[in-house]
């Protein structure tokens, strides 16, 4: 007669934590974008203007485009970064 050994279940559940959620890359890229466009909006409604001054002339530029071109130039390089990798 033989005996069968019953050992514990090495099976983890499938369900994972939530701080093993809030570890992944993608959604800490996610969120840096989200921020820095919130951030082009809230320079935009709150923020004053740049204003350049010859004696003729005077050229009034709101500070919120600059803002965005740097913020395009960030987006692009957070996505292409996290985003862009291939078999990782």
């Amino acid at each position: 007669m033989t005996a069968v050994m019953h050992e514990p279940s090495t099976d983890m559940p499938d369900r994972r934590s939530v701080w093993s959620r809030l570890l992944v890359p993608k959604f800490w890229a996610a969120l840096t974008i989200v921020v820095m466009w919130l951030t082009v909006l809230f320079v935009g409604v709150f923020g004053g203007d740049m204003v350049f001054s010859n004696p003729p002339n005077m050229t009034t530029i709101p500070s919120a485009v600059i803002v965005a071109v740097f913020a395009a130039i960030a987006t692009g390089s957070v996505a292409k970064r996290v985003f862009g990798r291939k078999g990782h």
